[in-house]
Formats: C-alpha cells, sequence, structure tokens
C-alpha cells in the first residue's frame, strides 16, 4: 500500500482561504486506510516541508483555496510537478506558504514526494473574516467526499515501475 497524506492547508481568519482546513477537519480518518495520514496544517507551510523530508509518503494531497477558472466554489484536482522552480528562493514565511512554496522548499532542502495532487477551490472572499463564504461552503461535503475517494485510490495505485515490473 502507498503511504498518503492528505494536508490541509489555509488561514482561517482570511475567509476561504480556510477551505482547505475545514475540508481536513470534516474527513473521517476511519474511512480512510490506515496508511493514510489526514492532518490540518493551516499556515504551517514549513512544518508541512520539514514532514515530507524524511520521504515517509509516497502521495501528498494538498487541500486549498487556489485561483481556478470558473465561478467561486469550483473545486479541480491538479497534478502538480513537485520539482522546484529554478534557482527559485521559497519564502520562509510560515504565515504564507503556498502548495508550490512547500515544494519549493521541500526541494532545496534535498526531499520531494513521488506524487503530488492538489485538490483546489476557488474562493470568493480571501480577506480578515471567519467563516467561508457560501458557494466555497457548499463545496466543502462533496470535497470530503472527492478526496476521501482520492486518498483511498492513491493507496492502491500502482506506480508506474510497479506496471513495468509486473
Amino acid at each position: 500500500m502507498n503511504r498518503v497524506l492528505v494536508a490541509g492547508i489555509g488561514n482561517v481568519f482570511l475567509g476561504d482561504d480556510g477551505f482547505g482546513v475545514e475540508v481536513v477537519r470534516r474527513m473521517d480518518p476511519s474511512a480512510v486506510p490506515g496508511s493514510v495520514v489526514v492532518a490540518d496544517y493551516g499556515i504551517r507551510g514549513v512544518h508541512l516541508a520539514y514532514e515530507l523530508l524524511g520521504g515517509a509518503y509516497d502521495t501528498l494531497i494538498m487541500v486549498d483555496a487556489v485561483e481556478l477558472d470558473g465561478p467561486p466554489g469550483t473545486v479541480a484536482v491538479l497534478e502538480i510537478d513537485d520539482e522546484p522552480a529554478p534557482d527559485a528562493l521559497p519564502p520562509v514565511n510560515g504565515h504564507g506558504m503556498h502548495p508550490q512554496a512547500v515544494l519549493d522548499l521541500l526541494g532545496k532542502l534535498g526531499g520531494g514526494v513521488p506524487r503530488v495532487l492538489l485538490v483546489g477551490c476557488r474562493p470568493q472572499v480571501v480577506d480578515e473574516v471567519m467563516g467561508l463564504s457560501e458557494p466555497v461552503a457548499a463545496a466543502v461535503e462533496s470535497t470530503v467526499a472527492a478526496v476521501t475517494a482520492l486518498a483511498r485510490d492513491e493507496t492502491y495505485r500502482q506506480s508506474d515501475r510497479e506496471r513495468a515490473d509486473a
């Protein structure tokens, strides 16, 4: 079984930026295999990079508010290349690291994750306010179900190498 980390990312004090945190908060850990860890990383991007540094996970699923095409509340799953941007110096600001900055820092530290997925939701409000906007809040339950299924699928997914060896 693959080891999967589901990481909720975001700042609950900035409205819809707290989307990822709310999704992982509502996930039922008993609904996923034991090799899946569900964690709220909130604004602790540096901690997430260090957690990944040890190579303990085969797949990282980040859940966050991201700018996507479509109206607020639109959700998409994106596969992310975890290679650091050339010559990029990621901001080491624990309170402001977005998903790519976490991956850039991880790469600069010499680590990586074989597979990285981002489950993103287009925000409506990213301002100093508590709580999610109506369209983003409406997307939470279906995203919980989708991330749970994705984590389960990733646990049993064969890597390209395993398929070639079979």
